[in-house]
């Protein structure tokens, strides 16, 4: 019992530790790519769940709508997010985030 307390973890430090990694490197990257729309919070909305929407940009009160708009544009064409039509509005995916995510750890994949 105590080795599989000690196992999840382990699974979960890592996991978080992968999150992390991968926002510092998206954030470098929008740093890099995209100065003038970089801002840290901006990487970090995009890391609260898979997907962002136009709102959450402005609910954090990083943007209004219409440069909300442009910024996930932005995202977009550099490969960081992926747009996907949802009813009337778009959802933007962190695909990275997302495979993170879904990826199972290797002692429940050979269960």
């Amino acid at each position: 019992m105590l080795e599989a307390v000690r196992e999840t973890a382990n699974w979960s430090t890592a996991r978080i530790r992968a999150i992390r990694d991968l926002l510092d490197q998206t954030a470098e990257r929008i740093r890099r790519d995209l100065p003038k729309l970089y801002t840290r919070e901006l990487a970090e909305v995009i890391f609260v769940n898979p997907y962002c929407r136009i709102r959450d940009i402005v609910q954090a009160g990083i943007a209004k709508r219409q440069a909300a708009s442009v910024y996930l544009k932005a995202l977009t064409d550099n490969g960081l997010v992926q747009e996907l039509k949802a009813g009337r509005e778009n959802l933007y995916i962190n695909p990275a985030l997302l495979t993170l995510l879904r990826d199972r750890p290797p002692a429940q994949a050979d269960r």
